[in-house]
This record gives C-alpha cells, sequence and structure tokens, in this order.
C-alpha cells in the first residue's frame, strides 16, 4: 500500500491527531500549514487528506469525511478569540486573521445572529497591537491567541467564539475534520489515523514537550488547553453542531447552500 500525504494544521490542538506518525512513513507523509493553506493544498491536489477547516467543506461537497475524528471544542475554545477594549455592541469594525476561513465564518454568524451587530471586516496580519489601532476588535486564531496575555492590558477582553456559540446554540463546534476524495483512505489509513489520535490524546505532555510553546507557563497553559478546552471526537452532538453551522453560514450568504456530511467507508 502506497503512503497517502497529509495536510496537518500546524497549530498546537493538531498535534494529538498526527501524534507518532511520523513514524509511519509507509503509510503517511505529512506537510504542516495554517488551516486555509491545508485547505488549498487539498483543493489543488497537492495532498491526499487534509485536516480540513469546517466552512471549506461546503466549498468542495464531493470531500468525505473521516467518521469519528475531528478538532471540536463544547463551550470555551481558548484559542479562537475577538479582543476588543469595547463592548460588544459598539464594535463597528473587526480586523480578522484569515489564516483561518472557519473563524471568520463562525464569527460572521455569530454577528448577525447572536451579537446583533453588523461590522466591516479587515484582512490584517495577525499583530494584535496593529490590528487594534486599526479596527475596534481583533480576531486571532491558533496558539497566537491561546497564548495572547490580554489579562496585562487594560480593559482589553477576550471573547471566545467557542464559548459563545455554545451558549446562543447549546452545540458543540467542530472547527476541523480529516476529509478528502472518495478513493483516498484505505481502511488501514482509518485505523491509523484513530490510533494516532488515541494516543496523542492521552499523551498531552509528551505532545506539549515535543511542540514547546516558550516558557513553563506557556506549557502549562497548552496541557490544560488540550485536556480541556478541545475535544477529538466527531460525535453525534459534534454533527449536529456541524449541521447548525452550515445552515447559519447558508442564511447568511456565506456560502450558496448547505450540505450533509459524507463519510468514507474505512
Amino acid at each position: 500500500m502506497s503512503a497517502i500525504r497529509l495536510g496537518v494544521v500546524e497549530y498546537l490542538n493538531a498535534r494529538p491527531l498526527v501524534h507518532g506518525l511520523d513514524a509511519r512513513p509507509d503509510l503517511f507523509s505529512l506537510q504542516y500549514d495554517v488551516p486555509a493553506r491545508c485547505a488549498a493544498l487539498l483543493h489543488e491536489g497537492a495532498v491526499d487528506l487534509a485536516l480540513l477547516p469546517a466552512i471549506e467543506y461546503l466549498r468542495r461537497p464531493g470531500y468525505r469525511v473521516l467518521p469519528d475524528i475531528a478538532v471540536a471544542s463544547t463551550g470555551a475554545v481558548a484559542s479562537v478569540a475577538l479582543f476588543t477594549t469595547r463592548p460588544t455592541t459598539a464594535i463597528r469594525s473587526i480586523a480578522i486573521d484569515s489564516s483561518s476561513r472557519t473563524a471568520v465564518a463562525l464569527l460572521r454568524v455569530l454577528c448577525a445572529q447572536w451579537f446583533d451587530i453588523e461590522p466591516k471586516f479587515v484582512t490584517m496580519h495577525p499583530d494584535l497591537q496593529a490590528m487594534l489601532k486599526r479596527c475596534d476588535a481583533a480576531l486571532l486564531i491558533g496558539d497566537i491567541a491561546l497564548f495572547t496575555e490580554h489579562e496585562t492590558v487594560v480593559d482589553l477582553d477576550k471573547i471566545d467564539l467557542g464559548e459563545e456559540w455554545t451558549a446562543m446554540t447549546g452545540l458543540p463546534f467542530v472547527w476541523a475534520f480529516w476529509a478528502g476524495r472518495g478513493d483516498a483512505v484505505k481502511p488501514e489509513h482509518g485505523q491509523a489515523l484513530r490510533a494516532a489520535r488515541d494516543a496523542g490524546a492521552a499523551a498531552v505532555d509528551e505532545v506539549v514537550a515535543a511542540h514547546p510553546p516558550g516558557d513553563e507557563e506557556q506549557a502549562e497553559l497548552a496541557r490544560e488547553y488540550l485536556r480541556n478546552n478541545v475535544q477529538f471526537d466527531l460525535t453525534e452532538d459534534g454533527c449536529a453542531g456541524v449541521k447548525r453551522f452550515f445552515s447559519a453560514a447558508a442564511d447568511i450568504g456565506i456560502v450558496p447552500q448547505e450540505a450533509a456530511l459524507r463519510f468514507f467507508d474505512a
């Protein structure tokens, strides 16, 4: 059996999903990038299977999804957040980090259906200080959002988008899942990916030690994050959350229409 090419999100929350896979060159070759670029690699055919940001599935609904595995959260996710010095109702402009189209889509849904605001969105490099100089609020994702010490800045609030989604819907939010073309995954690949997920979720200390975020305080935060903020299963409630998100995205015109998840047999 030939190895398949994996597009892996480079953030901390994806590391447990590929734990030990660098030792399986017979099954996988791994390429790391930001979420939006992982999606592009799959769309371009440069990888066979990608940790696909959820909204990207609607752009290519012919993909199949690997059952059971996801990056998800119920309540606070900590690594996708809006930073602002203003009350939510007073936000008129938001600087967005376009590295994750799913986070941007979720923010647009929350603005329209939960915050009841219609801000202007400005794409910028993820530099919080520069973003807040130009706009009323800033969307940050991934490790930079997780480790930003917003408490040290006077009157700077961190609005957790995972927490806001669950407050609005009562459902988990699924940030990404393994997806690819229908013939991409054989049963052996699916089994190995599930085994990697199980091993990585059980080896948080090892995962963080292999990708140290900085000082020990950040390492402890990373361990707490992987244990308490993110989950790695695609559950029934998670699928309901995906359906609700897809419906909301279609309702406000982010995507032309919603689509049901279709799964690999692997």
